[in-house]
Parts: structure tokens; C-alpha cells; sequence
């Protein structure tokens, strides 16, 4: 694998930013016309786009499954345009798959593409899957933040001058609300789901909330449930279980 550290400018952000990359190498030899499938990996509110290599053996686990991983940078945003401050919702859904296309080639394949990620980075990637389903084959969350429309009713002091920023005065509400989102899908259309959390997560009842709306309309969900709580440990161990679950070509 090549690991990849990647500077560039956004447009969308009007500011430089970054993204960690593994790439296979000689993924043009073998990979296929449309080349090596891609798993976008987004990270957690305290951490960057480095953190998934920092703190898990990710490149070892993907090496022999020839599959490219983009880990891109978006602070603390919740995967949003934020009210008071950039457009990562448009930089994340638009922009990236555009400038990772320009500089690698990798498939664009609906077939060979997924989205994963971690705490604020599950949210973000159940988001991104349920509202462009026709982009994703699969999309997973680990102990992801998955009703913060629940988060902020109940827990009005958690991080208010967060949760101001990013979504304004209000209540969450709209394409921001994943339990909506749920409500509202074309199950046909949605690519394969996957979550996981530690039921010792303070993020455990969220995760229970997602899973029963997803019951509710019988909308299939790989659920795994079990000891754990939400830290490394826990992630570096279910990544391995999302990798083998992906609808990889090599396992279709």
C-alpha cells in the first residue's frame, strides 16, 4: 500500500485542506478498467484525517484487499455546511469524489464505492450514504452520533456553542436528521447498512434509536451489538468486521 498525505485547495472551502489516502500499489495493474474500489473513511469530532492510521493497523487490513481508502479532513463540522462557518457538507459530498478522481485512479462505480466512519464520522457517512444513495454500494457507522435530534432535546448543555455553529438556533431538523432520513427512504434504492456499538457507549441508546427506526420500516441493517465502549481499542477491532462485511468484487 502507498500511504498518502494530500494538500490541496478547495474551492467549495475556500481554504487549504487535506486528506490521508492508502492506495494500492500497482492499482492500474489488475484493478480493472474502472480501477481499485474506494472506501471513504471519516473521522470522529476530536480527531483529523490522520487518526484512522495513527491509531489502527487500517493499512495492514485493507493490503490484501486491493482497495483504496480516502480519509478526509472536515474538524469539527458534523459533516455540514455549517450555519456560521464553511460548507463541508458540499466539500464532502461534492467536491472530494471530484479532486479524488483528478488525482487517482480509482473506480467511480456505484458497485465500488463505500462510506464508513467513527462517532461523528458514522453520522456522516450514514448521512452522506442515505441522502445519495445511487453513489454507495455500502455504508457502515461505527459507535456513530446517529439522533442528534434526541441529543439536543435532551442534552440542551452538550456542546451548545458546537451544535450553534453548525446548525444554527433551531432544532436539527431536515436532511441533517438521519432518523428522518430513515423515515422518508426509498428502500429499494438504499445500498447495504451496517452499524455496530459498545454497549457500554454513551452513544449505545442513539445507535438503539437508529436501529428500531430502521425496524420500523423494515429497511435491512446489519446490527452488531456487544461489550465495548467508544474508544480505539473497540474501533481498530470492527473495522476489520466493516472490511469483511463490504461487498468487495474479489467476494462477490
Amino acid at each position: 500500500m502507498a500511504l498518502l498525505r494530500v494538500d490541496f485547495l478547495s474551492d467549495v472551502l475556500e481554504l487549504g485542506t487535506s486528506m490521508t489516502v492508502l492506495l494500492p500499489e500497482g492499482a492500474t495493474a489488475g484493478a480493472g478498467a474502472a480501477g481499485p474500489p474506494v472506501l471513504y473513511l471519516l473521522h470522529g469530532l476530536g480527531d483529523d484525517d490522520t487518526t484512522w492510521t495513527r491509531y489502527t493497523a487500517l493499512e495492514r487490513y485493507v493490503q490484501e484487499r486491493r482497495l483504496a481508502v480516502v480519509m478526509p479532513q472536515v474538524h469539527r463540522s458534523f459533516y455540514a455546511d455549517e450555519a456560521l462557518g464553511e460548507r463541508f457538507w458540499t466539500f464532502l459530498s461534492t467536491e472530494l469524489p471530484a479532486v479524488v478522481s483528478s488525482f487517482f485512479r480509482v473506480s467511480t462505480r456505484r458497485a465500488d464505492t463505500f462510506v464508513a466512519g467513527l462517532s461523528m464520522g458514522g453520522y456522516g457517512a450514514l448521512k452522506w450514504a442515505l441522502r445519495h444513495p445511487d453513489r454507495f454500494a455500502a455504508a457502515a457507522s461505527l459507535s456513530g452520533a446517529l439522533d442528534l435530534v434526541g441529543r439536543q432535546r435532551d442534552m440542551r448543555d452538550w456542546q451548545p456553542g458546537l451544535m450553534r455553529r453548525v446548525f444554527g438556533e433551531g432544532p436539527i431538523a431536515g436532511d441533517d436528521d438521519l432518523l428522518r432520513l430513515i423515515a422518508e427512504a426509498d428502500r429499494a434504492a438504499l445500498p447495504r447498512l451496517f452499524m455496530c456499538c459498545g454497549t457500554e457507549d454513551y452513544l449505545y441508546g442513539e445507535n438503539l434509536r437508529f436501529r428500531d427506526a430502521c425496524a420500523a420500516r423494515d429497511i435491512p441493517l446489519t446490527v452488531d451489538f456487544g461489550p465495548g465502549e467508544h474508544e480505539w481499542s473497540y474501533w481498530d477491532e470492527k473495522i476489520q468486521d466493516v472490511l469483511a462485511w463490504l461487498p468487495l468484487p474479489s467476494a462477490r
